[in-house]
């Protein structure tokens, strides 16, 4: 005697149906587009901060090549490797200034810009430096 199952009891065939493995391809291409743009803007902001840093390095280097400052101020631009830069001073109001025998001080600005794709970008450093006094028989 052979036994048969009915129809509605036999089993389903093993494996997946396509709409299943369509549906696996789309959610791995949506993960993967999304893990290609994090991965991409993480590049692009590790460019921009190696920018940034070199900006930084440049208006340290023009700060300290500034010491001391002319009692006229000081204007100066240039550029650099890409970079625009832009040095100005300016006398700074203190109490001081009215005694003869303090120094007076200027406030020393330094900009520095960029181009980063469509965007200009700038780092901005200020301090106060002393005005450079007369030297007796007046001159600087």
């Amino acid at each position: 005697m052979s036994f048969r199952l009915p129809v509605s009891g036999r089993r389903r065939a093993k494996g997946f149906s396509l709409l299943e493995i369509l549906v696996a391809f789309a959610i791995m291409a949506i993960a993967l587009g999304m893990l290609y743009r994090v991965m991409g803007n993480n590049a692009r902001q590790a460019g921009q901060l190696t920018s940034q840093e070199r900006a930084m390095t440049l208006a340290q280097s023009l700060l300290s090549a500034y010491q001391i400052t002319p009692p006229d101020g000081i204007r100066a631009t240039g550029e650099t490797a890409g970079y625009t830069w832009a040095v100005q001073s300016a006398p700074h109001p203190t109490p001081a200034n009215n005694d003869g025998r303090a120094a007076r001080l200027h406030e020393l600005r330094i900009v520095v810009q960029w181009g980063d794709g469509s965007n200009t970008r700038s780092y901005e450093l200020s301090t106060l430096r002393p005005e450079r006094r007369p030297q007796a028989g007046g001159r600087l």
